[in-house]
């Protein structure tokens, strides 16, 4: 499976993860325990290497809204995947 997106809602009682991926048509079915634990795996990769990369700093390339702000923001994606990081 590879991730494709990661979008964190922030709610008031919850935190919601949608998380897109590709996977092959050979997988594990849905509302199995397999899917759970590799999508939440996919999660977990993806929040990591998403703080990675705010390590290095991000830019403000978009901005939209009025009263409510949402800043869109392009994070450095020139980090290399360690060998033990990969393997695991």
């Amino acid at each position: 499976m590879t991730l494709q997106r990661l979008v964190i809602d922030l709610r008031a009682e919850e935190t919601v993860l949608r998380v897109l991926y590709r996977s092959s048509l050979d997988g594990p079915n849905p509302g199995t325990k397999t899917r759970a634990r590799e999508v939440a795996d996919l999660a977990r990769s993806g929040l990591r290497d998403a703080l990675e990369a705010l390590e290095g700093g991000a830019e403000v390339v978009g901005t939209s809204g009025f009263t409510q702000r949402e800043d869109i923001l392009s994070l450095n994606r020139s980090y290399e995947v360690s060998e033990a990081e990969a393997a695991s």
